[in-house]
């Protein structure tokens, strides 16, 4: 059987999406979709769909979307709280868990600082949770960038009126000699 290479269309995530705020489950999108919401617009297609929630929505969450086909991808670093659900189209949703106390503090799961929950955004004109913009440009540093993530953080940086981090120095270097061609 061939393997499918995970995409995810906006009206698939915008399903997944209502599936959830349908069945009382607080989302916050994330990565690639995450940034294309808050942009209000999809710029670049995406391999899946990366959302937090509250580690209490874990087992309804998976029962929702087993329902729908979903099981689970097989990965190195997959641990209760951070989990891939796939289906045989190759839509993929990636699974971001933690609980805060009643102070706002990260007391279990993924580290989420509070606020960086907070943003809000677009998938085809449907209003979503997403994590904000300031934090998501955050996320983008600390580890090996690609160009998907130039794209995303240049992008969330002329919208929003951040300084691009200086981890992507050497893609602006790299942009301004593309520029003198």
């Amino acid at each position: 059987m061939k393997k499918i290479a995970p995409t995810m269309p906006a009206e698939d995530a915008g399903q997944i999406l209502r599936l959830f705020e349908e069945n009382h489950i607080d989302v916050c999108v994330d990565g690639g979709w995450g940034v294309d919401a808050l942009l209000g617009e999809q710029t670049r297609l995406h391999a899946d769909l990366d959302i937090a929630i509250p580690h209490e929505a874990v087992p309804t969450l998976k029962a929702l979307l087993e329902a729908c086909g979903y099981r689970e991808v097989p990965r190195d670093d997959s641990w209760e709280c951070n989990f891939v659900l796939g289906d045989e189209f190759g839509h993929e949703v990636d699974v971001h868990s933690c609980t805060f106390d009643s102070a706002g503090n990260n007391i279990f799961g993924v580290a989420y600082p509070f606020d960086s929950l907070t943003g809000k955004g677009r998938i085809n004109s449907h209003p979503v949770k997403c994590v904000s913009p300031e934090w998501m440009v955050k996320f983008h540093t600390g580890y090996k960038l690609d160009d998907n993530d130039y794209h995303d953080v240049k992008l969330l940086c002329q919208k929003f009126g951040i300084e691009i981090p200086p981890d992507y120095a050497e893609f602006i270097q790299k942009e301004k000699e593309n520029a003198r061609r």
